[in-house]
C-alpha cells in the first residue's frame, strides 16, 4: 500500500473530526440555557435605566443629537415590561413625561451633577421644572448619581443642592451613589427623603462572583434598612454584564447576568424591595471610559434585541452560527495553503492543526469586535490578528513543506523574517502583560491573540536577537506572578493569559541567539 493511498482516509477521517469539533465548540458556547422566570406580582417589573442614546451614540457628542423618534421607539418597547424609568439627566428629553404619559409609565428623573458649577445649575433648574410641570407622571426626584464616588462634588455642596431642590418640588428627592460612598458620607442621609444604593457586585472592590451575588446584595441591603429605619431604601442599580473581562471569580456573561437579574427580581418580589435595574439597553460609548465590559450591562442589545436576560431560555453566544461559519472559511483557506494532502504519511495532521488555529483566530475575531472602540484599537487588534495569521501559515506550512510554486514562495518569505516576526511577538507579549499589571481594570484578557504565535514558535523554534528577546522574555516573566496575584488563581480569564504568557517565555528564552548568529533555517527543501 502506497503512502499515498494510506493517506487518504486518515486525512477524512481527521477532516470529519475537526468539523464536529468546531460544530461542538461553537453549539457549546451559544447553546441556550434554562433558567426559571421570575415571579412577578403584577405582572411587570418595577423600573429600570434608560439612557436615550442610540448604537452609535453617545453624551459626548457635539451637539447632542437625541433622536425624539428613538426615544419613542424605546418607550413603547420598555412599557411592555416596566412601570417605571429612570433618567441620569433630563437635558433634551422635554418631551418625555408626555411619552411616559401616554404609556402609563412614572419616571424618576435625574439631574447630573457636576464639578462644572454652570452645567450643574443647568440640570438642577431643568429637573425642578419637569417635576412641577409634569407631577403626576414625574414620582421622584435624584439629585447627582455617583457624583461623591468620582470626586467631583463636596459632600457639603451635594446636600446643599439636595436641600435646594427639595424646597422647590412636591415629589421625595434623593441621592445615588455606591454603598459604600453612603458608609464614607452619613451626612448625606438627613438631606434626603429615601436612600439610594448602587448594588453591583461585579464593580465593587472585592468582586464577588455570581454564586455569591445575591448573598450579597440580601446582606448590604439588610444592613442598610437596619441603619436607616425607618428611611426607606432604594436599589438606585443593580445588574450583571454580560461581556468583558472578569474581575477575580466575577465573570461577564448573558447567562450569569439573566441569573443575577431574576435572582434579585424574585427576592425583591418576595421581600418587599424597591429596585431599579440597569440597564434597559447596552451603551457602547460606556467601553470608552470603563473598558468593554461597560457597554453590556443592558437588557436588550444597542440594537433593541431582547438579549433573553428576563425570561425564557438564554444563550451567551446566540450569534454562534455566524462564528462556527466564518470558522469553517477559515479551515477551508488553511487547507488551501497547506496544499496537497496525499503527499505525505502525516497529512492527517493537517486538518486537525488548521482546525485548532481556525477556532483561536475566530475566538480573537470575536473578541476584537467587542473590544475595539476605536480606529486605533481597531489598528492594535488588527496587528494582533495579523500575528496570529502570519503564524498559522507558518505552522501549516511546516507540516507540509512546499517543494514549489506560490507556496514555496511564500514559505521562503515566512523563512525570512522569521526572527522579525518573533520580535514582534515578544514585544506585543511584552507590552500586553505589563499593561495588565499596570492598567488591569478595563482591559480584557488577550490570550487568544498571543496563543497561535506562542505555539507556532514552541512547536517550529526560530532563531532572534538574543539581548532584546531576552528582556522581553524577562518582562513577560516579571508581569505574569504580579497580574495572577492581582487577578487571584480565582479568575479564570487571568490563568488562560497567565498559561500563554509562561509559554511565550519559555519560546523567547530557547530563541535567543549570540548577535551576529544567522537564523537557523525555517523549511528543510522536500525531496
Amino acid at each position: 500500500m502506497t503512502a499515498r493511498s494510506r493517506c487518504l482516509p486518515l486525512y477524512c477521517l481527521s477532516l470529519l473530526f475537526t468539523l464536529i469539533a468546531l460544530a461542538g465548540l461553537w453549539y457549546g458556547l451559544g447553546r441556550e440555557q434554562p433558567l426559571p422566570d421570575p415571579q412577578l406580582a403584577s405582572g411587570k417589573l418595577q423600573c429600570a435605566s434608560y439612557s436615550p442614546f442610540d448604537h452609535d451614540q453617545s453624551p459626548f457628542n457635539k451637539p447632542l443629537n437625541i433622536r425624539r423618534e428613538r426615544v419613542e421607539a424605546d418607550v413603547a418597547l420598555l412599557a411592555e415590561r416596566f412601570d417605571c424609568l429612570r433618567t441620569y439627566s433630563v437635558t433634551g428629553l422635554d418631551y418625555l413625561p408626555d411619552l411616559a404619559r401616554q404609556h402609563g409609565l412614572k419616571l424618576m428623573i435625574g439631574a447630573w451633577v457636576s464639578r462644572e458649577s454652570k452645567a450643574t445649575r443647568r440640570e438642577i433648574e431643568r429637573v425642578i421644572r419637569m417635576a412641577n410641570a409634569h407631577p403626576d407622571v414625574v414620582s421622584a426626584v435624584i439629585v447627582g448619581n455617583e457624583a461623591l464616588l468620582r470626586r467631583e462634588i463636596s459632600a457639603s455642596r451635594l446636600t446643599a443642592l439636595i436641600e435646594e431642590v427639595k424646597s422647590r418640588v412636591e415629589q421625595p428627592v434623593t441621592y445615588a451613589d455606591v454603598w459604600e460612598f453612603w458608609e464614607r458620607h452619613p451626612e448625606i442621609a438627613p438631606a434626603v427623603d429615601f436612600i439610594t444604593i448602587h448594588l453591583l457586585p461585579y464593580w465593587e472592590d472585592d468582586p464577588t462572583g455570581i454564586d455569591g451575588a445575591l448573598a450579597q446584595v440580601r446582606r448590604v441591603h439588610d444592613e442598610f434598612e437596619e441603619r436607616y429605619a425607618p428611611k426607606p431604601i432604594f436599589i438606585g442599580e443593580t445588574g450583571w454584564p454580560s461581556e468583558g473581562r472578569q474581575r477575580e471569580d466575577a465573570r461577564p456573561s448573558r447567562v450569569n447576568e439573566a441569573r443575577f437579574m431574576r435572582g434579585v427580581i424574585d427576592m425583591a418580589e418576595q421581600n418587599g424591595w424597591q429596585y431599579n435595574l440597569i440597564e434597559a439597553f447596552d451603551q457602547p460609548w460606556k467601553r470608552i471610559s470603563e473598558g468593554t465590559v461597560g457597554g453590556y450591562w443592558g437588557l436588550f442589545d444597542a440594537h433593541r434585541n431582547d438579549k433573553g436576560v428576563l425570561a425564557g431560555p438564554v444563550s451567551n453566544l446566540p450569534d454562534w452560527q455566524h462564528w462556527l461559519g466564518l470558522s469553517i472559511l477559515l479551515l477551508g483557506g488553511g487547507l488551501l495553503l497547506g496544499g496537497a494532502p496525499l503527499a505525505r504519511p502525516s497529512a492527517w495532521q493537517l486538518p486537525l492543526a488548521t482546525g485548532i488555529a481556525a477556532a483561536v483566530i475566530t475566538l480573537w475575531a470575536e473578541q476584537m469586535r467587542l473590544d475595539s472602540r476605536h480606529p486605533g484599537e481597531w489598528l492594535w487588534h488588527g496587528a494582533l490578528l495579523l500575528l496570529s495569521l502570519l503564524s498559522a501559515a507558518r505552522g501549516l506550512l511546516h507540516l507540509n513543506p512546499p517543494a514549489a510554486g506560490w507556496r514555496a514562495r511564500l514559505a521562503t518569505w515566512l523563512a525570512s523574517r522569521s526572527s522579525t516576526l518573533l520580535l514582534a511577538i515578544a514585544l506585543a507579549g511584552a507590552w500586553l502583560m505589563m499593561a495588565q499589571v499596570f492598567d488591569p481594570r478595563y482591559r480584557s484578557f488577550p490570550t487568544f491573540a498571543m496563543l497561535l504565535p506562542a505555539l507556532s514558535f514552541f512547536i517550529w523554534p526560530s532563531r532572534g536577537p538574543r539581548d532584546e528577546l531576552g528582556l522581553l522574555a524577562v518582562l513577560i516573566g516579571i508581569g505574569l506572578p504580579i497580574m495572577l496575584w492581582q487577578e487571584t488563581l480565582l479568575n479564570i480569564q487571568a490563568a488562560g493569559w497567565g498559561l500563554v504568557g509562561l509559554l511565550l517565555v519559555a519560546v523567547l528564552w530557547r530563541s535567543r541567539q549570540p548577535s551576529g548568529m544567522p537564523s537557523l533555517p525555517e523549511l528543510p527543501a522536500r525531496a
